[in-house]
């Protein structure tokens, strides 16, 4: 069972620093996302201080994963409201499993753009290619 004793020194609480360490994230970033509403479990010390726990990390770790993927912030939030109304994974991931779908298609037409782009450019080369051969 982790002490809950900030002082302790054995992982109980992370401080900002550390917690922003670990995810290679910046201590703002994580601010922001305290101030929007997607991380409400912060704890504060006497002073006003920020402490977090596992539960923390792993939330932290679900939103950087869910930005990786092309969510938005805006997205996020929408599930996070939903949670706080409905109080239910299964719509939430209902929706969730809807968002994320819809980032599939968008990242399919981007990969289909990026490979027209990819021949332009190849047949592009080939061209310049073919005007220095000739003028050599």
């Amino acid at each position: 069972m982790a002490n809950n004793n900030p002082n302790s020194g054995d992982g109980g609480y992370l401080s900002i620093g550390e917690i922003a360490s670990k995810l290679e994230m910046s201590q703002r970033t994580i601010r922001y996302y305290e101030e929007i509403g997607l991380l409400n479990s912060v704890k504060r010390m006497d002073g006003g201080r920020r402490v977090y726990t596992n539960d923390d990390l792993k939330r932290l770790k679900l939103i950087k994963r869910l930005k990786i993927m092309g969510m938005t912030l805006s997205e996020m939030e929408e599930l996070e409201a939903m949670w706080s109304i409905q109080k239910s994974n299964k719509k939430v991931l209902t929706r969730l499993l809807e968002l994320l779908s819809n980032h599939l298609v968008n990242l399919d037409d981007r990969i289909k753009d990026l490979n027209v782009l990819k021949h332009e450019i190849m047949e592009y080369q080939e061209r310049i290619k073919s005007k220095i051969d000739s003028e050599g």
